[in-house]
């Protein structure tokens, strides 16, 4: 196995060119996650800076850019609290221990090839809980946007916190900083994206309106203040040793199973988006393997967990990125601004940061699905929906089990259907034109059943085979054709069974035919006459 895989300096100039642009592109991100995890900006920039460079390097997904994303965010925003309201001294360490608890599993899925089971995930499901990520995003932007920075907490408890309508309106500065920013991440011309991305002109904008203007923004020094950003620390971040309290062990390794999923099927989805536009083939398990490494270090170093990052991946490639180089080029620039700029940071207001969120925040939602809902299945839609609201409310590894079980379910009902649906019986010489001339005579000669059963027969549909026969009457004869049967589980096996049993009480004679060998030797180790099969 390479160490690095896709690397190659035939795209150097592209990849040049596409790394630029996508450390451009995240550096607003990184800040806004790292202050919306309430970890602190420089978290996500140290975040962006490590996965960014570890997950390019190891990964397997050669134009993949990797950093701190909205799902991920989320979640960690609720380690972050959980684990400081545990421990205050300890908790935020506790947090980046969980992170590295987080890369470990990841590195541990891609060795046990798991990459290919996280890419089975039903459509529903992942646009369930990603919908319902994009508008945790949004929730969680409220009081930014409305300058009411006091106000945390869990979606409910926000809504609770926000008071009468009047409230909403009490910092009309950060409102406005706000409105300006939406408008320009929403409506800046192409001609000017293309120059430079909307998220850093908002950023640049907003930050530069309330500095030089802050008299139409508020009288009051104390309260422009208030709206910023604040000192983020410089240089190069230093060695965390993990911290472990053994009275919530458990907690944390929910937590960063719960991460190491998300970041997992976050980035495979990226990965699969970077195939499309690129017309390459990712390799899943290598790409858990570089996720992992880099989310392991960036907890060490007390950095946010990271994923693939699809807008930064697509701006990448768009900007001709192709190789690992870009994405690690696309970190050591943000390293570059961590040691050199850092403190210009301070000046950048709250509510430009939740306004750039929330564009996070929609476009992580999936309008495509919703757009679709009309003419969706129904069941799909209930899954979606059930997803999306668990996911909002109560716990996002709660959401996708109980979407997966319901996906199963109705897969298993709808498979289920299609194999008694397959099932062929034939008791009249009408109905046996399709059988070879020996069925034929026998049908021919009278109180013969034909029975057939057709495709693979699973543990869903035993049953009901068992309860179609027991509806057949007037034979005294059965012929049991497997031949169109590869494969059988021990549920469907014991239904034959019972259907032998049926014929035995019913003083009728019954021959299995057509079985291959694993069937046959399925049925003989659970007690099948082996003179009835032939």
């Amino acid at each position: 196995m390479k160490l690095i895989e896709n690397l190659h300096f035939n795209n150097i100039r592209g990849d040049i060119t596409g790394g630029i642009t996508a450390g451009v592109v995240a550096l607003p991100f990184a800040i806004a996650m790292g202050l919306a995890s309430g970890a602190g900006a420089i978290a996500g920039l140290y975040g962006a800076i490590i996965t960014g460079f570890f997950a390019a390097l190891f990964g397997g997904t050669g134009a993949q850019v990797s950093g701190p994303t909205g799902p991920m965010t989320v979640v960690m925003g609720i380690v972050v609290t959980y684990m400081i309201s545990k421990y205050p001294e300890t908790g935020l360490a506790l947090a980046f221990t969980t992170v590295v608890m987080a890369g470990l599993f990841q590195i541990l899925f891609g060795m046990l090839k798991l990459g290919r089971f996280i890419n089975l995930m039903p459509h529903p499901v992942t646009s369930g809980f990603m919908t319902g990520i994009g508008v945790i995003i949004i929730i969680f932007q409220i009081p930014q946007v409305l300058g009411l920075y006091e106000i945390k907490g869990k979606p409910l408890e926000i809504f609770s916190q926000l008071g009468g309508v009047e409230s909403y309106f009490a910092n009309t500065g950060a409102i406005t900083i706000a409105l300006i920013t939406l408008t320009l991440v929403y409506l800046l011309p192409k001609k000017i994206g293309k120059i430079i991305p909307a998220p850093l002109f908002a950023l640049l904008a907003g930050t530069f309106i309330l500095y030089f203007f802050p008299e139409y923004f508020s009288s009051k020094t104390e309260l422009i203040n208030n709206m910023l950003l604040g000192e983020i620390p410089t240089g190069l971040p230093s060695f965390q040793v993990p911290v472990f309290e053994w009275s919530i062990i458990s907690d944390m390794v929910y937590y960063g199973a719960m991460l190491a999923i998300l970041g997992s099927i976050d980035s495979l989805l990226t990965s699969l988006v970077s195939d499309e536009i690129t017309r390459t083939h990712h390799k899943s398990d290598r790409e858990l393997i570089g996720q992992g490494i880099g989310n392991t270090v960036s907890g060490l170093f007390g950095g946010l967990p990271g994923a693939g990052a699809t807008m930064r991946t697509m701006t990448n490639v768009k900007a001709g990125g192709l190789t690992p180089i870009s994405g690690a080029l696309h970190a050591v620039l943000l390293l570059a601004i961590v040691l050199g700029g850092a403190q210009y940071a301070q000046s950048i207001p709250l509510a430009v940061l939740g306004a750039i969120l929330v564009k996070v925040g929609t476009d992580i939602i999936d309008w495509e699905y919703l757009k679709g809902l009309i003419s969706a299945p129904k069941s799909g839609a209930l899954i979606m929906f059930v997803v999306l609201g668990i996911t909002v409310f109560i716990d996002l590894m709660t959401a996708v089990g109980i979407g997966l079980v319901m996906a199963s379910l109705i897969f298993l009902q709808r498979m289920t259907d299609v194999q008694l649906a397959s099932i062929v019986s034939v008791q009249t010489i009408e109905e046996a034109a399709h059988l070879d001339e020996a069925h034929q005579e026998l049908i021919r000669a009278g109180n013969t059943l034909f029975y057939q059963l057709n495709g693979p027969m699973s543990f869903g549909s035993a049953k009901g085979i068992v309860r179609d026969f027991s509806t057949k009457t007037n034979y005294n004869r059965v012929i049991l054709d497997l031949s169109n049967v590869p494969i059988i589980d021990y549920t469907t096996s014991r239904g034959i069974s019972e259907i032998c049993n049926i014929c035995i009480e019913k003083s009728a004679d019954i021959t299995i035919v057509g079985a291959n060998t694993k069937v046959r030797h399925f049925l003989e180790n659970i007690g099948i006459d082996k003179t009835i099969l032939t």
